[in-house]
């Protein structure tokens, strides 16, 4: 639970740090069942040809090495369909450590401090494993492997979303550090701010102030907590190993997600417990449902803004 002094602070800055929020089977679990999905797809790559053997090789050294081969392991290891087209056989992974980390509930009881308890487990959500900047290939782009850009969590979802109730829990599988690029936010700043298509949705040149801008570090199973319209980015990894991050999302129950084509559920409700999601297989199973339903189909930006905007000159 959080004390009335973070509660307080949250509400002034619009960003909170608080240690200790998963417990350490959560970790473990999901540890161990992100190294069985890895050693599976670099299996299937060194029956390729694609990657070496795999003996001798941690989790780390295959990512890296699965890396540095071209085999992207991002989007079979992320925990939302892409934002881009979508296919029949488009991968991702659900399972019951990370059902077991969005249900926490140690988070849910700090998510219930802030939003109440009518709690809506969000479809924005994204596992983060961010190589060395100095491993990274020169054409890589996605602010889910390399660094993100300023901006604010309200401005990628859809103008449906403006008016939810909604945190974004950034949660450390690993230490994140100056270092290796921890978040860095502008507290304080709750107000929405014109983005541009860039790398990734990113605030327009001349909106921040960057001398406010404060880092964000936190050790493994600790959080970083974000309104969504407070303004933050992530720093470059300059160490020599991976940084490790799920960012997930809560919405009042009832209110827009901003992201109405993929699946919410109810991850706690007071109310109506009976509403309240149990199972991770059918948690999966709606994500293959969304993925049939949206395999072939026009594509659904995921935000609204464009690149011959004013702002964007």
């Amino acid at each position: 639970m959080l004390d009335q002094a973070q509660i307080d602070a949250f509400a002034r800055d619009g960003v909170l740090v608080v240690p200790d929020v998963l417990p350490p089977g959560v970790l473990a679990s999901l540890r161990a069942e992100y190294a069985t999905l890895l050693d599976t797809l670099y299996d299937g790559w060194h029956r390729a040809g694609r990657v070496p053997a795999p003996q001798s090789r941690d989790f780390w050294d295959k990512l890296l090495t699965s890396y540095k081969a071209g085999c992207d392991w991002f989007q079979p290891m992320d925990i939302s369909l892409p934002g881009d087209a979508i296919t029949a056989d488009t991968p991702f992974h659900f399972g019951p450590a990370v059902f077991d980390m969005i249900t926490c509930e140690r988070l849910l009881d700090l998510v219930e401090c802030l939003i109440g308890p009518e709690i809506t487990s969000n479809p924005i959500q994204h596992v983060r494993l961010k190589p060395p900047a100095r491993k990274l290939r020169p054409d890589e782009i996605r602010a889910h492997v390399a660094g993100t850009d300023w901006h604010q969590d309200r401005a990628v979802a859809h103008a449906e979303g403006d008016r939810t109730e909604m945190i974004t829990v950034w949660l450390a599988i690993s230490d994140a550090t100056r270092e290796n690029g921890c978040l860095q936010a502008i507290p304080g700043t709750p107000r929405m701010y014109p983005h541009c298509p860039r790398r990734q949705t990113a605030i327009a040149d001349g909106c921040l102030d960057l001398s406010r801008a404060r880092p964000m570090p936190v050790r493994a199973g600790g959080a970083v907590i974000f309104h969504p319209l407070t303004p933050h980015a992530s720093l470059d990894n300059l160490s020599d190993r991976f940084r490790w991050s799920f960012d997930i999302r809560y919405n009042v129950t009832g209110q827009p997600t901003g992201r109405a084509h993929f699946p919410e559920f109810v991850a706690r409700s007071r109310a109506k417990p009976e509403t309240e999601m149990k199972a991770w297989r059918i948690w999966r199973d709606m994500w293959v449902a969304a993925r049939a339903r949206l395999s072939g189909q026009p594509h659904i930006p995921i935000h609204r803004w464009r690149a011959d905007s004013p702002a964007c000159a």
